[in-house]
């Protein structure tokens, strides 16, 4: 099944099946030339202007019925620099490629998400992020960036060139320009242990700050209408190289977390009564288990079966207390909820409109398949993450306007200042947009 966006009769859709947008025209451009030059076209012609990488976001963020640039031609690794450790890369060029590429090189990102499907420039500008005790999103590890504005110009971006942009944009919601370039800082590849096990939501909840600071990378999966999760610890090792075997990999990967899975959730759709005892089966499927391979074998896993989601962070030290609370709603709501909830950490950073700007976070992910209705349980979820000042994921389902944020985010009115200078004409505004940032 592909993981990417469809593009079919002129209309676009996301990987979610959710959001649907018909552009006036689109275009492939192969040089940073081509697309400042089809910016410049489109602003002489009126045409509001978006890029989508992969459409793995649940929000409409990437959707326009102006000028849809599609970034696939603009990919590869311009630089490598191993004095500084870092590596240049095309800003349509997916996550996927660009591991393997700096494994080959005998290099690794420090931290990513768990999938890798997304190109960078799509998965930074949203602030994708994986689980992380000191090592934050991708975009946090952003040392550069070049960036084509609203009137063409190309803008290079860093701590010591235009700071304040750079401040912004790692994080852009491409409501700054259209990220061309990329520069991460990289390290030597390493490996990582793996250690994964069911454990009761209780301990998890009554050991939590244990277990988030006795390991590098702490997250677990809740299995809704159970007291059930599946935790994962990954932690640096000095090896041997230990990877999941091909037939170990397959059963539990493919064959359980995808195969048996895909077909428990059309069960689950057609017969909401029965997800309760889904839930239970499937909170019991994976057993315990240990590998040790290189990041991104085990930061990343396969994720076939479709849904839509929403994620909210809310301070770490509200983790706790709010995932309490998701949980007694579930149970006095009688929605039925197939997807496990997903629970994650990162540390705070200095990114304007990151979700963990400023403040270490937890993010609570929440989830239904695709074809169920999700708005009463992503309703009744929100009510709580707000509740808790929480942050919504930018590329995921959620509720909140400009006026919300600029209460939860201390910098909220400098991103907005900055929007101003680059974009006075809003050549890159979109309804999402307007609505998250305001006019």
């Amino acid at each position: 099944m592909s993981t990417t966006a469809s593009a079919k009769n002129g209309t676009w859709r996301n990987w979610g099946g959710n959001v649907t947008a018909r552009p006036a025209r689109q275009v492939a451009p192969a040089s940073v030339d081509e697309l400042a030059a089809a910016v410049r076209r489109a602003r002489e012609d009126g045409l509001k202007v978006k890029a989508v990488g992969t459409g793995h976001s649940f929000t409409s963020i990437a959707a326009t019925d102006g000028l849809l640039i599609r970034p696939h031609l603009l990919t590869g690794i311009r630089t490598i620099d191993r004095e500084s450790m870092t590596v240049t890369v095309e800003a349509g060029t997916p996550l996927r490629r660009l591991n393997a590429a700096l494994a080959r090189e005998g290099l690794s990102l420090t931290n990513m998400g768990d999938i890798m499907e997304q190109t960078v420039s799509g998965a930074t500008s949203t602030g994708t992020h994986g689980t992380g005790r000191e090592s934050g999103s991708i975009a946090a590890q952003i040392e550069g960036l070049e960036l084509v504005t609203a009137d063409g110009s190309v803008l290079t971006c860093s701590r010591k060139e235009n700071p304040e942009v750079f401040a912004a944009a790692r994080i852009g919601l491409g409501a700054l320009g259209i990220v061309t370039a990329i520069t991460f800082a990289v390290e030597p590849i390493f490996l990582l242990t793996a250690r994964e096990e069911p454990m009761p939501l209780d301990r998890v909840l009554a050991q939590f700050d244990e277990l988030w600071a006795e390991n590098e990378h702490f997250e677990f999966y809740w299995f809704p209408h159970t007291g059930s999760t599946n935790t994962k610890r990954n932690n640096r090792s000095a090896g041997p190289e230990r990877p999941v075997g091909r037939l170990a990999g397959w059963f539990e990967d493919e064959l359980l977390s995808n195969g048996v899975f895909q077909v428990a959730q059309w069960a689950g759709r057609a017969v909401p009564a029965t997800v309760p005892a889904i839930a239970r089966v499937s909170s019991r499927a994976l057993s315990a288990r240990t590998y040790t391979d290189i990041p991104y074998e085990v930061f990343t896993s396969p994720r076939r079966v479709r849904f839509v989601e929403m994620e909210y962070a809310v301070p770490r030290a509200a983790l706790t207390q709010t995932l309490r609370e998701l949980k007694s709603m579930v149970e006095r709501s009688g929605l039925r909820v197939s997807f496990p909830v997903e629970v994650r950490t990162a540390p705070a950073d200095d990114i304007t409109l990151s979700t963990a700007s400023g403040r270490d976070s937890a993010y609570i992910a929440v989830h239904m398949f695709r074809g169920t209705p999700y708005q009463a349980y992503f309703t009744a979820a929100e009510r709580i993450f707000t509740a808790h000042e929480g942050r919504p994921h930018w590329g995921k389902v959620h509720t909140r306007d400009a006026e919300y944020f600029a209460r939860v985010y201390p910098r909220f009115a400098e991103f907005t200042a900055l929007r101003d200078r680059l974009d006075p004409e809003r050549l890159f505004q979109n309804d999402y947009l307007r609505r998250v940032l305001g006019a």
